[in-house]
């Protein structure tokens, strides 16, 4: 009896634990969004027209990895406005799965 308790135990400190690891690793998707988006919106601001190749990088390789179809298009060709979009769908997404989780 004791036995089957403990590993009861176990098994539900293991599935809080990968729990707790997706909701950190949502959050971190979330943070990246945000600076993505911070800095997409600061060039949006200045009126600037060339996006800096590292900032397009960072967010096409954040997109492939949330199999955003933005991230197909060639970066030449994708305008702030449509990196910004792209990216608050994605990020509409996690938050949509964090509430999901409150329920």
């Amino acid at each position: 009896m004791i036995e089957e308790t403990c590993l009861e135990i176990d098994q539900l400190q293991e599935r809080w634990q990968v729990e707790r690891e997706h909701r950190y690793a949502r959050r971190n998707k979330i943070r990246n969004v945000d600076e993505l988006l911070n800095e997409f919106e600061m060039l949006n601001l200045a009126e600037e027209p060339q996006i800096p190749m590292d900032l397009t990088g960072r967010a096409r390789t954040f997109l492939w990895s949330e199999s955003h179809p933005v991230a197909r298009r060639s970066p030449n060709d994708v305008p702030i406005a449509d990196w910004m979009e792209a990216l608050y769908d994605v990020q509409d997404s996690l938050m949509l799965t964090i509430e999901d989780d409150v329920d």
